[in-house]
């Protein structure tokens, strides 16, 4: 009966332990862990910022070149709309005095 108490008495006592080493080694590696994926982020963002503007630039003397494009709109769909549900009947209520 002692040696079961005495094994949960230092199960619980690893448990709070475990916490607190937990704890502490989360505040001094936390803020690294965050400051490294912010700048991940960044130099993700810059880099598709440079694709993009690279991108753009190479693009520029084609859209100058091709000004006689034509632009077809379907209007099919916009004369027949799509029926909306009709959930039950419209009653009118009259106040009765």
């Amino acid at each position: 009966m002692q040696e079961a108490s005495m094994t949960g008495l230092r199960f619980i006592i690893g448990i709070i332990a475990f916490y607190y080493i937990f704890k502490f080694l989360a505040r001094i590696f936390f803020p690294i862990l965050v400051k490294k994926a912010v700048e991940n982020a960044s130099e993700n963002f810059q880099r598709q910022q440079q694709q993009y503007q690279q991108y753009a630039q190479g693009n520029t003397w084609q859209n100058n070149t091709n000004n006689n494009d034509e632009i077809i709109i379907n209007t099919a769909n916009a004369k027949n709309p799509r029926e909306t549900k009709k959930v039950g009947e419209y009653v009118d209520y009259e106040e009765i005095d």
